[in-house]
């Protein structure tokens, strides 16, 4: 199984959340070769972007900060090394093809070049927290979930 996490849902793997217990079956998944995961280089800042945010809002410790940080790349790697997680580079033809939902649907370009990049990997489920989201990929088609909010059909899925 295919399997796009945006940037809202890779931060649950790190920092306990609504979602966090959906996105570690996605992860353990992964390491045990079930499921392939996809996401962007984009998320990469996004995600520590979320983290800093986090950090400076004291929503969570410096030593968590890093901690998060430090695993996130850790995992990234490894899963990476076998061959259960793809990094999808930002190329031109991602970043054009995701103007026009940016125009279609109002939506930052991060979000659009998800979908596309989701898309392009022919990815069967793409799991993310943001309602608005998940409504245009499935407008667009994509088996898209709320990994909040739908956490019980995720797992059926998985």
């Amino acid at each position: 199984m295919r399997v796009y996490l945006d940037s809202s849902a890779i931060v649950k793997r790190y920092i306990e959340e609504e979602g966090t217990e959906v996105v570690d079956i996605i992860f353990n998944a992964a390491e045990s070769g079930g499921i392939k995961i996809f996401f962007s280089i984009w998320n990469f800042g996004e995600v520590i972007g979320v983290l800093d945010k986090y950090k400076c809002k004291n929503w969570i410790s410096e030593s968590d900060f890093k901690n998060a940080i430090r695993k996130f790349a850790r995992e990234s790697i490894k899963l990476a090394k076998l061959h259960q997680l793809e990094i999808i580079p930002l190329d031109v033809k991602i970043v054009v093809d995701s103007m026009e939902i940016i125009l279609q649907y109002h939506i930052y370009e991060a979000d659009a070049i998800q979908i596309v990049s989701s898309r392009y990997r022919n990815c069967e489920l793409f799991i993310t927290a943001d309602k608005l989201l998940v409504k245009v990929a499935r407008d667009l088609k994509l088996n898209a979930f709320n990994v909040e909010k739908e956490q019980k059909e995720i797992k059926g899925l998985i």
